[in-house]
C-alpha cells in the first residue's frame, strides 16, 4: 500500500484530562473544517496521548512548524484551519503567552514548561497516535525487543539494566537490575512478569498517561523483561478508574499480537510471551506488590509478610518480576541506546529521569520529566512557572500519602532518592503537590492521613487502629479542641505504626504527619494554644478569613456588612474596637485581609481596606466623631517610650482601661514612622494628627524631644513610680550600603531623607537621583525625589520586580509617575569628584540558588559593570532597631539589635518592662505594629491584675443579616474603582493621590461581601 503523504499534521491532545475538557469535539470540528476547505488530502488530524501541560488543555500542535495552540474551543477550529492551515498565518490569540511579559510563544519547545524537560519515559506521549502501532514502530518501537532477542543473551540484558542504574519508579527506588537478577536466578519452570499500573496516589497520573499515550513502550519492555528472567506470561494490573488507559492498552495488545510482537516465536527467536490485563477495583492497598498479586489471583487484596519476596515466591507462588509502568517505559530506551547513555542522566546514586505529576498551587500543572538530581526549586519555578497568584511557596508534598512535605528552606534540594529521604519525604511514584501560604499544614497532614486511613485494608491493627486514632487527634486540633499532649501522642503513634505495620503503605502512612511536625510544629502549637490557623483554613477557629488574616484581629466582616446597610456610625465603632488608626490603615495598610477574602474565588477581593478608610473619613467629618468607652480611672501610671503606631496603640487601649499614660517621644512630633517615614501624598499629616489627637483626648500625655538614654534613663522612670514601662522605639536606623564612596556628599539614607522631608527640614536633590532598594521606603523616596525637583529618578533593585517587598500598587504608581525601575542591578561604588557624588557604578545580577525565604539569591555577572550619571544617591536597603540606649539596663537584645521578649507576655528580661513593635520584630508593617501595641496593652493590664480583655461586639454582629438580595451581588462583579488624583496634578506637590470612595460607591462595594461569617445551622 502506498504511503500517505501530508504537508501538515494536526495533533490533538487526547489524554484523559483533555478528553474530559472536550478535546474530541475539537477534533471533530477540525476534521469538519479541514474537509470544508478541501484540505483533507493535505492535513492529517491525529489524536495523541497526553502532551503534559494539563492546565493549558484542550490543546493542539501543528507540524512541521511545531506551533502550539492552547485552551481551545470547538469554535476555534475554523480560524486555525482558515488562517494557519490555509493562509499560513498563526492565530496569535490562541498561542501560549509568557506570564510575565505576555509575549506570544508559538513553539512548544520554547515554552518554559517543556524546554527544561528531558523526555525518556514520555518520549512518545503527545507525539504519536497510541492506537497506531506503525507510528510507534516508526519511532524505533520494538527495535529494542528485536535487539534483545536476536543479539543479546538473557544475562546481557539483565546486566545492561544493572549497569544503567535504573531504580524502581514506583516507591522506594530499589535497583531494577538487581530485582531482575534475583528473579532470573530463582529456579522455576514458571515465572511471571507483572506491571503495577494501580497508581492510587491523590494527584498522581504518570502511569495512566503512559498507558494512554504510549502503551506499546510498556508492552515492549515487559516482553524484554520476560525474556531476561525466563517468563512466558505477563499481567498488567490496572485500576478500573482508568477506562481510557484500559481501552488503549487493550487495543495495543491486540495490535502487538497481530504484528507478532506478542505470542509464539517472537522475532523467530524461539521466545514465547503473551500479556493480559487484570482490572482492579481501585483499592489503594493493591498498589503494594504482595496485595496486587493476591488481587490478580482473584482474592481480596491484602498484603502478606515479606520475605519471601516476589522474586522468589510471588504470583501463584512462583517467582515474579513486578515493576511499575514508568520503570518499564525506560527499558526500551536503555536497551537501544545503552546503559552508559542512560546513566549520563541524573546523579551518581539516582540515574536517569523521573516523571512527576506537578499539581497544586503552581501556574503550570501537568506531567513533567526531568533528570534525577534536578533541584526542587527549579522544578517548581522554571517548569511550574512559580506559585499561583504571586503567593509564597510553603511546601511541596512529595511521594503522595506515603511521602512528606519539603519546606521553603530546602528548595535547593536535588530530587534524588537519598536527598529526599533525608528530608522526611520519598520520591515515590512521582506525585508532587505544591502548597502555598494559604495551606494549613495541620489540615494538609489531616487530608493525607484521612486518605490512608480510609484506604487501610484493615489486616494489621497498627494501621487499622493507629491511623484512626491519629486522624481523630488531627481532626480535633483543626477544630480548636486539641491539647498540648496531642503532639506527643501523634509522635508516639507514628513511631509505633512505622515499626509495626505489616506493609510499606502502613509503615509510611504517618510520614505526612511527621514531616509537618518536623517543619511546621509552630502551626500545630498555634492551633492548640492560640486557637489560630494562620492560613485561614480551619474555619472552626475563626468567624471569617478576613478577620483571621488581620494581625489586629480586626472584625472586617462586621464593619463591611454594616457599611453595606448604610450604618457607618456603627461600622466605625466596630473598627475602633480593634484599631485606633483606621484612617491611617485605610491608606497605608498591606491589607492581608484582602489576600484571604473568598470573593477572590469569583472575581476580586472586597476592598476591605478602602472601606475602612471610608468609614474613618466619614466619622472624622461627622458632627459627633466616635469616642470609645473608658473605664473608671485607675491609680497606676504607665510609661511608654516611643510615640509610633505600637506605642500610641498601647496608650489607646490602656487609657480605655482607665490607666494614666505618659508617652516619651524622641522626635518633635508623634506618630513615629507614620509621621516621618510616609510622604503626605500617601498619608496626609492632618489625617494622622487627627487620630493621634483622638488618643490624647482620652488623657494621654506626650512629652516630645525626650530621648531614652540621653534625656532620661529607665531607672529614672522606675523611681518616678511608673507601674509598668513599654519600650516601643521602632526601627529608625538606616542600613549602610557597604560600598566605596557612600560617605560622599549627596549620598543619603532613605529613612533620614524621608524624615527630614516630613519634618520640613531643608532637603535638596539635584539632577538625576539613584535610589537603592525595593521596599516601601525606597519607593517613597523615589516618588518624593521626583516631587521635589529631581530630573530623573532611577530605582535600582538587585532582584526582579515581582520580588520587590514594596506594595504592588505603590510600585505601579511610581512607574506611572516616571520613576525608572532597573531590576537585577546592584551598586558597586559611588564615584565622587571633590567629595561630591557624580556617578554610580553598578553591576548586573543573575539569580541563582534560593535563599531560606524562597527567593533566588542575586549574584554579580562578571564584566557587567555600567555607570549612571547621578548627583544624589539614596540608600534604602532596610532599617534596624537602635537599642544602644539599653546599655547596662539588664534587658537582653539579640544579634540583630532587637529586644528579646517572652512570646506570650511581651515581657523583657527585666520585671515590669515590656517591649513591642519594630524594636522587637524588626521593620514590619503598620498593622503589625498596631497589633503589637494592642497585645502589649493586654499584657500590661494582666501584669497589673486586670483581665487583659477589651471591648467586643462580636456576639451581636455574628447574627446580623442584610436587607438586600445577596444573590444579585454574588455574581461576577468588579471591585469599585478607586478615584485618584490625575497625574498632571501630582507634579511638584504632595497632594494625596488616592482620593477615597463616595458613600454610594462604598455601600455598593460592601455589598460584594460574601458574608463568610454566616454558618448554616447543623
Amino acid at each position: 500500500m502506498a504511503t500517505e503523504l501530508y504537508r501538515a499534521h494536526l495533533l490533538v491532545c487526547s489524554g484523559a484530562a483533555c478528553v474530559s475538557s472536550g478535546c474530541r469535539e475539537i477534533r471533530d470540528a477540525f476534521v469538519i473544517k479541514i474537509r470544508e476547505q478541501g484540505l483533507q488530502d493535505e492535513v492529517k488530524v491525529i489524536e495523541t496521548g497526553c502532551v503534559g501541560s494539563c492546565d493549558l488543555g484542550p490543546l493542539a500542535l501543528i507540524y512541521p512548524e511545531g506551533v502550539f495552540y492552547q485552551k481551545l474551543k470547538p469554535e476555534d477550529a475554523e480560524e486555525i484551519v482558515t488562517e494557519h492551515l490555509l493562509k499560513g498565518r498563526m492565530v496569535e490569540r490562541l498561542l501560549y503567552k509568557e506570564p510575565l511579559t505576555a509575549k506570544s510563544i508559538p513553539s512548544l519547545k520554547s515554552i518554559d514548561f517543556f524546554k527544561y524537560q528531558e523526555k525518556i519515559v514520555l518520549r512518545n506521549c503527545g507525539a504519536i497516535n497510541p492506537l497506531n502501532i506503525e507510528e510507534y514502530i516508526a519511532r524505533d518501537g520494538y527495535m529494542a525487543l528485536g535487539k534483545a532477542l536476536t543479539s543479546m543473551t538473557r544475562d546481557e540484558v539483565v546486566e545492561e539494566i544493572v549497569k544503567s542504574g535504573l531504580r524502581g519508579r514506583g516507591g522506594g527506588g530499589f535497583p531494577t537490575g538487581m530485582k531482575w537478577k534475583f528473579t532470573k536466578a530463582s529456579e522455576s519452570d514458571t515465572k511471571y512478569v507483572v506491571c503495577n499500573a494501580d497508581e492510587g496516589d491523590p494527584g498522581a497520573f504518570m502511569d495512566r498517561s503512559v498507558l494512554e499515550g504510549d502503551p506499546h513502550s510498556v508492552i515492549e519492555a515487559m516482553a524484554i523483561a520476560a525474556y531476561a528472567i525466563g517468563a512466558k506470561q505477563g499481567y498488567v494490573y490496572v485500576r478500573a478508574e482508568y477506562p481510557l488507559a484500559i481501552e488503549r492498552l487493550t487495543w495495543a495488545i491486540g495490535q502487538a499480537r497481530e504484528y507478532k510482537f506478542l505470542g509464539k516465536n517472537i522475532f523467530e527467536a524461539g521466545f514465547d510471551f503473551d500479556l493480559d490485563i487484570r482490572i482492579g477495583a481501585g483499592a489503594f492497598v493493591c498498589g503494594e506488590e504482595t496485595a496486587l498479586m493476591i488481587s490478580i489471583e482473584g482474592k481480596r487484596g491484602e498484603p502478606r509478610p515479606r520475605p519471601p519476596y516476589p522474586a522468589v515466591k510471588g504470583l501463584f507462588d512462583v517467582p515474579t518480576l513486578l515493576n511499575n509502568v514508568e520503570t518499564y517505559a525506560n527499558i526500551p530506551a536503555i536497551i537501544m541506546k545503552g546503559s552508559d547513555w542512560y546513566a549520563s542522566f541524573g546523579t551518581e546514586s539516582s540515574r536517569g529521569t523521573k516523571v512527576f505529576a506537578l499539581a497544586g498551587a503552581v501556574n503550570n500543572t501537568g506531567l513533567v520529566e526531568v533528570p534525577m538530581g534536578t533541584k526542587l526549586g527549579d522544578l517548581v519555578y522554571n517548569i511550574g512557572g512559580g506559585v499561583k497568584g504571586g503567593k509564597k511557596y510553603k511546601a511541596a508534598q512529595m511521594g503522595g500519602p506515603s511521602g512528606g512535605c519539603i519546606p521553603v528552606q530546602h528548595l535547593n534540594t536535588p530530587i534524588d532518592y537519598e536527598s529526599v529521604i533525608k528530608l522526611g519525604a520519598i520520591v515515590g511514584s512521582g506525585g508532587l503537590i505544591v502548597a502555598d501560604e494559604d495551606t494549613c499544614m495541620v489540615d494538609f497532614a489531616r487530608f493525607f492521613l484521612d486518605f490512608t486511613q480510609d484506604e487501610s485494608c484493615g489486616k494489621c491493627p497498627p494501621c487499622r487502629i493507629g491511623t484512626k486514632r491519629m486522624l481523630q487527634i488531627l481532626t480535633r486540633i483543626t477544630q480548636g479542641k486539641g491539647t498540648e499532649e496531642d503532639i506527643d501522642k501523634l509522635v508516639e503513634l507514628s513511631t509505633n505504626i512505622k515499626q509495626a505495620a505489616l506493609c510499606g503503605l502502613g509503615q509510611t502512612a504517618p510520614n505526612p504527619v511527621l514531616a509537618t511536625l518536623r517543619y511546621f510544629k509552630n502551626e500545630y502549637e498555634e492551633h492548640i494554644k492560640d486557637k489560630y490557623c494562620r492560613a485561614g483554613v480551619c474555619s472552626a477557629l475563626f468567624d471569617a478569613p478576613c478577620q483571621n488574616a488581620c494581625p489586629t484581629d480586626q472584625n472586617a466582616w462586621g464593619y463591611v456588612t454594616l457599611i453595606s446597610e448604610g450604618k457607618i456610625k456603627e461600622a466605625i465603632a466596630v473598627i475602633k474596637e480593634d484599631n485606633p488608626f483606621p484612617a491611617v490603615c485605610g491608606r497605608v495598610c498591606i491589607h492581608p485581609c484582602e489576600s484571604k477574602c473568598r470573593r477572590n474565588q469569583i472575581d476580586e477581593p472586597v476592598a476591605i481596606c478602602s472601606l475602612k478608610r471610608f468609614a474613618a473619613d466619614y466619622d472624622m467629618n461627622s458632627y459627633e466623631p466616635y469616642k470609645p468607652p473608658v473605664a473608671a480611672p485607675k491609680n497606676e501610671n504607665i510609661a511608654i517610650i516611643g510615640g509610633g503606631p505600637a506605642g500610641l496603640t498601647a496608650a489607646y487601649y490602656l487609657l480605655c482601661k482607665g490607666y494614666k499614660v505618659t508617652v516619651f517621644e524622641a522626635l518633635p512630633i508623634a506618630g513615629g514612622m507614620l509621621a516621618v517615614g510616609i510622604p503626605d501624598y500617601r498619608l496626609p499629616r492632618e489625617i494622622l494628627d487627627y487620630e493621634i489627637k483622638a488618643i490624647t483626648n482620652l488623657g494621654a500625655e506626650i512629652q516630645y524631644n525626650k530621648t531614652l538614654g540621653k534625656d532620661f534613663m529607665l531607672k529614672d522612670l522606675s523611681s518616678r513610680g511608673y507601674a509598668a514601662i513599654l519600650l516601643a522605639t521602632g526601627a529608625h536606623k538606616g542600613q549602610k550600603l557597604g560600598i566605596p564612596g557612600e560617605e560622599a556628599s549627596g549620598v543619603l539614607d532613605g529613612v533620614t531623607f524621608l524624615r527630614n522631608l516630613n519634618l520640613g527640614n531643608a532637603v535638596k536633590v539635584e539632577g538625576n537621583v539613584a535610589v537603592i532598594g525595593g521596599g516601601n521606603v525606597a519607593v517613597d523616596a523615589a516618588r518624593s525625589a521626583l516631587r521635589i525637583g529631581a530630573k530623573e529618578v532611577y530605582l535600582l533593585y538587585r532582584r526582579e520586580k515581582e520580588d520587590m517587598p514594596a506594595y504592588s500598587e505603590e510600585i505601579e504608581a511610581a512607574e506611572h509617575e516616571g520613576v525608572k525601575i532597573h531590576t537585577l542591578v546592584a551598586p558597586k561604588r559611588i564615584i565622587e569628584v571633590k567629595g561630591k557624588a557624580v556617578k554610580i557604578e553598578c553591576l548586573r545580577m543573575s539569580l541563582g540558588e534560593f535563599d531560606s525565604g524562597g527567593r533566588r539569591k542575586p549574584s554579580p555577572i562578571e564584566g557587567s559593570e555600567f555607570v549612571l550619571d547621578v548627583e544624589t544617591v539614596i540608600a534604602a536597603i532596610g532599617q534596624v532597631p537602635d537599642t544602644s540606649f539599653l546599655n547596662g539596663d539588664g534587658i537582653n537584645v539579640n544579634k540583630n539589635g532587637a529586644i528579646e521578649v517572652e512570646k506570650d507576655s511581651l515581657a523583657t528580661t527585666k520585671a515590669g518592662i515590656f517591649a513591642a513593635g519594630d524594636n522587637v520584630r524588626g521593620p514590619a508593617s503598620v498593622v503589625q505594629a498596631i497589633s503589637d501595641g494592642k497585645e502589649s496593652a493586654k499584657a500590661i493590664d494582666r501584669y497589673l491584675g486586670g483581665d487583659g480583655v477589651f471591648f467586643t461586639s462580636r456576639d451581636e454582629l455574628v447574627t446580623m443579616r442584610v436587607s438586600y438580595n445577596e444573590e444579585d451581588y454574588q455574581k461576577e462583579r468588579s471591585k469599585a474603582e478607586m478615584p485618584e488624583l490625575p497625574l498632571t496634578e501630582r507634579y511638584r506637590n504632595f497632594k494625596e493621590v488616592v482620593l477615597g470612595y463616595s458613600l454610594k460607591a462604598a455601600v455598593e462595594e460592601a455589598k460584594r461581601c460574601l458574608h463568610c461569617y454566616v454558618r448554616e445551622e447543623e
